[in-house]
């Protein structure tokens, strides 16, 4: 039988591309809410409910059962006759913004070179359809699952967690499950998830003249460390602009850095250049923000505020990733270091802002990240504004359930070299008790997710949806 299901999963395989290339070419962005041709309330956007249908369509048009909740999620569900049980696998479409530094447009779906590009094509589409597929197969297999299976649909993952909630409330929580939105072989741990914003009123006036900060913008997400960042400054003495040309040659020679500097009508604009990645491995890119910042830090500008961030975002952040400026370089044996990455900046004549993401250990707590951060707000102006905490789970890797998974994985895999770990990112599992994030990033593969050219090997496509198959096999037929 597990021949069957392998079988017409193989079959599948020009099928699955092209759902995933039609899903890719939706830019399922997170967006102000609208209304479709019926008068319903999108509340994520057009985009990102175009995705929604779509997924919803083709698990319907493979004969599973649907449901849309108000258009804030959903799912595509195997019934199985008198079945006590759900088992949910908790995927979502929405996408963080393309961004800056693709080679291949970012919602083309392309095939090359035994890839498909696009964002979401990891993180979280791909993993879906591979999931959606595996059902397929196990369905057309003709077999009968002894619990309810539900593709679970969240289109807000990325941005907050009012779809999964919504949807929660709804449908209910499934008795046990995975999210396909991690890495193999096992995630048995989440750190905790900060976000805040340190901000600054722009309302001290100096009586210097000199140099202005018109406009301060890097990064497109909390999530994603910012791999461009700009500023505008305007000076009276245009020869000030020649000078801070040759800073910005020198400073790119000497620090290795990329930052630009070029006179933009009366004003002179100044970009610095760096890599994205995922805001949970800032290691992995260069903080455009950071550059941005440390090099204006060697102007002098008129408003005395201005220079005030400017300096505590070099003093108290600049290019540290374990929060050790802030103070707050927590750590433990489980989970390794507290990360940190500065997503978004901005500065304007009305108020100077920085947005935080920390993913602190699973044995320390939020408390302990905020009480050293207002330590280092003392005596400046900067207050500290708390956007979301999603605490950390963690369950030992002994357990039954997790057993079960890393035997899919190793059956299918036959790698014993890589176990379950506690990871940095964060996915529904903290949502969703009894679940836990399986897959779909393999051991050694590159990690895109986040990052300019996402893509996705085709091997791994193939892989990911014949682990899925096998642990759907194990944990709801057999």
């Amino acid at each position: 039988m597990a021949e069957d299901y392998f079988s017409i999963l193989e079959a599948n395989r020009d099928q699955m591309i092209r759902t995933l290339q039609e899903s890719v070419r939706i830019p399922s962005e997170a967006a102000e809410p609208a209304r479709n041709v019926n008068g319903e309330i999108l509340p994520f956007g057009a985009e990102v409910d175009a995705a929604f249908q779509h997924m919803l369509e083709t698990g319907k048009s493979m004969g599973f059962d649907v449901l849309d909740v108000d258009h804030t999620g959903g799912h595509i569900e195997w019934k199985a006759d008198g079945a006590k049980e759900t088992f949910g696998i908790a995927s979502h479409l929405d996408v963080v913004p393309a961004g800056k530094g693709w080679t291949e447009e970012p919602y083309s779906g392309l095939l090359k070179d035994g890839y498909i590009y696009g964002r979401g094509t990891t993180d979280d589409k791909g993993p879906a359809v591979a999931c959606l597929y595996a059902m397929k197969a196990l369905k057309d297999a003709g077999l009968h699952p002894k619990r309810n299976i539900r593709l679970i649909l969240g289109l807000d993952e990325e941005t907050g967690s009012r779809s999964i909630e919504q949807y929660l409330e709804a449908a209910g929580a499934p008795d046990l499950g995975i999210t396909p939105d991690g890495e193999f072989p096992l995630i048995n741990g989440e750190m905790g998830i900060l976000v805040f914003e340190l901000a600054e009123r722009m309302q001290r006036h100096s009586k210097k003249e000199g140099l202005v900060l018109s406009s301060l913008k890097g990064g497109d997400a909390y999530n994603i460390v910012p791999g461009y960042a700009r500023a505008v400054v305007a000076s009276s003495d245009p020869s000030v602009y020649d000078t801070i040309r040759g800073m910005a040659e020198r400073y790119s020679e000497e620090s290795g850095f990329r930052v630009k500097a070029r006179k933009v009508g009366s004003s002179m604009s100044v970009e610095a250049f760096g890599l994205s990645a995922h805001g949970a491995a800032p290691e992995r890119g260069i903080n455009a923000v950071s550059i941005l910042m440390a090099f204006l830090g060697k102007l002098s500008f008129a408003g005395d505020e201005v220079s005030e961030f400017i300096d505590f975002y070099n003093e108290r952040i600049g290019f540290s990733i374990h929060g050790e400026k802030l103070g707050c370089a927590l750590s433990d044996d489980v989970s390794g270091p507290l990360i940190l990455n500065a997503g978004v900046a901005e500065m304007n004549s009305e108020v100077a802002s920085v947005s935080v993401n920390i993913r602190y250990p699973v044995k320390c707590s939020s408390d302990q990240v905020y009480q050293a951060v207002e330590n280092a707000l003392e005596g400046t102006d900067i207050g500290l504004v708390k956007h979301f905490d999603e605490p950390p789970i963690y369950v030992p890797p002994d357990d039954p359930f997790a057993k079960q998974l890393m035997h899919a994985y190793i059956d299918e895999t036959g790698d014993i070299e890589n176990g379950p770990k506690v990871d940095s990112g964060g996915t529904y599992a903290k949502s969703i008790p009894g679940t836990y994030a399986f897959g779909a990033l393999f051991p050694g593969e590159e990690d895109r997710m986040h990052q300019a050219d996402e893509r996705l090997l085709l091997t791994d496509f193939w892989r990911m949806s014949r682990i899925y198959a096998r642990m759907l096999f194990t944990t709801c037929f057999e």
